[in-house]
């Protein structure tokens, strides 16, 4: 059987600052936005979502309370950049920070390398059962980008060059791990 999983950026915050591992609560317009989208997402017969709030806060708006967490899609350990902006990470460690943007295992931050969120995105996706069949996963950037990185075979340098912006959804299916991306029509549910 053919496993069609969309992918789907969660929400954020309508006002917010960017933080890495940053997880602020959803506010009322960033759920307006997610119910408006509700009926242009492709049918599923299960809703997975990443741990964090926003994404579960997603998934809910979504489908209520048929969503199933899974540990597997949680967001990338920052480590010591946890809770810190960009422009911070920027002042105290520029050059940890340029390290981690240009080499997929460097990891200055002691928490996660891309790499191995690649490896972790790549084996939860070959560890799906062949009975999955159509499923959401409502995922933070970092997960939708490892994703289809994994589903085109594309290089793990190619990591920062794919930008998933928030409530953007693409489709992967599968099947004897081989995967191909499915790009929607707009607005055609499928």
């Amino acid at each position: 059987m053919t496993i069609r999983l969309t992918l789907l950026r969660a929400a954020t915050p309508t006002e917010r600052d960017v933080r890495f591992g940053g997880d602020m609560p959803l506010d009322e317009r960033a759920l307006g936005q997610v119910r408006g989208i509700a009926g242009s997402l492709p049918s599923s017969g299960t809703c997975l979502t990443g741990p964090s709030q926003r994404c579960r806060q997603t998934a809910q708006a979504l489908a209520g309370d048929a969503v199933a967490v899974e540990p597997a899609l949680r967001d990338m350990d920052m480590g010591d950049w946890q809770g810190r902006s960009p422009d911070e990470v920027a002042a105290d460690d520029g050059t940890g920070l340029t390290s981690w943007m240009s080499d997929p295992e460097a990891a200055p931050h002691g928490g996660e390398s891309v790499a191995q969120l690649c490896h972790r995105i790549s084996a939860w996706l070959e560890g799906l059962p062949d009975d999955t069949g159509r499923a959401l996963a409502v995922v933070e950037q970092a997960v939708a980008r490892a994703a289809l990185l994994h589903a085109t075979g594309a290089p793990q340098q190619s990591f920062w060059r794919v930008d998933v912006p928030p409530l953007a959804a693409f489709q992967i299916t599968g099947r004897s791990g081989r995967w191909n991306l499915r790009i929607p029509t707009v607005g055609s549910g499928q």
